[in-house]
């Protein structure tokens, strides 16, 4: 019996998403020890990431990612309001990419520009944490520092376009097992994916030199 590829993703993906959602940094940030300001620094680098997704894809037509370029997912426009809430109109002067960061985005374009299923596995990575585990982000930034629900400072983790989250990502990972590739591709796009989780983990691991909190 053949494997889905999405179960393949999601098996081999599991201990490095548990090592995500416990690094110092975002441990910190959901348990209430950080200020506003290290959330805008983790809004800042996610705009890089991104602008590097969604500023360049492969073409729609694309056999492999075009099925991926869904319009409801894009969150650029929405992290671009909250930085304006939370930088002020002249963000785009201040902001700054972290080494990680850069090194993250670069390796977003290459794929985007030269393999369209390794870009698949950054857009899986990205699109369907925002989905899950961003959600936590969202509630804790709501509460921790008074944002409004569906408000400005937020707007990154709001999907208005999509009405039930659990539907849409089974018909993404749907689209992930539908996806014409022989196993060594496969085997390419899952490791791409371990990458892209290991590269957003050094992220978390600079913000986290950034805002270290005293034991």
């Amino acid at each position: 019996m053949v494997t889905p590829l999405s179960t393949l993703i999601r098996t081999a993906s599991h201990a490095l998403h548990t090592e995500v959602r416990g690094s110092s940094f975002m441990g910190d940030l959901l348990g209430g020890k950080l200020g506003v300001d290290a959330y805008a620094r983790y809004t800042e680098q996610l705009w890089f990431v991104y602008r590097a997704l969604e500023e360049t894809p492969p073409p729609a037509s694309d056999p492999v990612a075009g099925p991926f370029t869904q319009p409801e997912l894009l969150r650029l426009e929405g992290l671009e309001r909250d930085l304006t809430h939370l930088r002020g109109a002249h963000w785009r002067s201040e902001v700054r990419a972290l080494p990680a960061t850069e090194a993250y985005a670069a390796r977003v374009r290459e794929c985007a520009r030269d393999w369209p299923g390794g870009w698949v596995a950054h857009h899986y990575t990205r699109y369907l944490g925002d989905l899950s585990g961003g959600q936590i982000v969202r509630d804790t930034a709501e509460k921790t520092w008074g944002f409004d629900r569906k408000g400005e400072g937020v707007r990154f983790y709001v999907f208005e376009e999509i009405d039930n989250p659990a539907a849409f990502k089974r018909g993404y990972r749907d689209l992930l097992d539908a996806l014409h590739a022989d196993d060594l591709e496969k085997q390419r796009i899952v490791d791409e994916c371990r990458r892209a989780f290991l590269m957003n983990m050094a992220v978390f691991e600079e913000l986290g030199e950034e805002f270290s909190v005293p034991a």
